[in-house]
């Protein structure tokens, strides 16, 4: 399977969940990690247990709810979305984010546009590259401008979404980041440090 076959089979599983893909529209100088936040950094957050009734019902609504009062969607209904490269699938994400080896590439940041019709958290997390399945989703999403980021994971018990203000700016992802960066062990992937040392050297939005 050729690479332009495998950006296909993933643009059309995300179009499946309402998210149109607009290729090779990343802002310049997007900061290409979030990590290292605190509790200072969250503004506005959910959760919902497993055995909640309706639950992606649930959990679709409250995520437009964060989206649209966090200010992740711009006018046009577009942000960013963190997807797997090729149509390597979330959960692939997940065990190779700590690897350092040399085939291992990490998640890159899609631009996409929220159709009228959308279920990020059935269809898209049981495309498997917005997550593992239907109600157990796992992503990260950004503004267009980087005033927010929104995380989706999943625990043992259930679902938790969070948004972060202007990570970009956050002084301990900041510190987080830097000190990642300088850190020679083989549990910080290779790729993950280059391209946050080239963000943090110069471009940053």
């Amino acid at each position: 399977m050729g690479i332009r076959e495998r950006e296909r089979k993933v643009h059309r599983s995300l179009r499946r969940a309402g998210l149109e893909v607009i290729p090779d529209a990343v802002p310049e100088g997007t900061m290409p990690f979030v990590v290292g936040y605190e509790a200072e950094d969250v503004d506005g957050a959910f959760s919902h247990r497993y055995d909640t009734p309706r639950l992606v019902e649930r959990l679709n609504q409250d995520w437009y709810d964060l989206a649209v009062s966090s200010g992740l969607l711009d006018r046009r209904r577009e942000f960013l979305v963190q997807l797997p490269q090729g149509a390597r699938t979330h959960q692939a994400v997940l065990r190779d984010m700590h690897s350092d080896s040399g085939d291992v590439r990490l998640p890159a940041w899609t631009r996409v546009r929220l159709l009228a019709h959308w279920d990020i958290m059935g269809r898209g997390a049981s495309s498997a590259f917005l997550g593992v399945r239907a109600g157990h989703p796992g992503f990260a999403m950004m503004a267009l401008d980087s005033s927010v980021y929104l995380q989706a994971s999943t625990g043992e018990t259930g679902v938790d979404v969070l948004a972060v203000r202007h990570p970009h700016r956050s002084q301990n992802v900041l510190r987080h980041l830097e000190w990642m960066t300088e850190q020679d062990s083989p549990y910080v992937n290779r790729e993950f440090k280059q391209r946050t040392a080239e963000w943090l050297a110069g471009g940053r939005t």
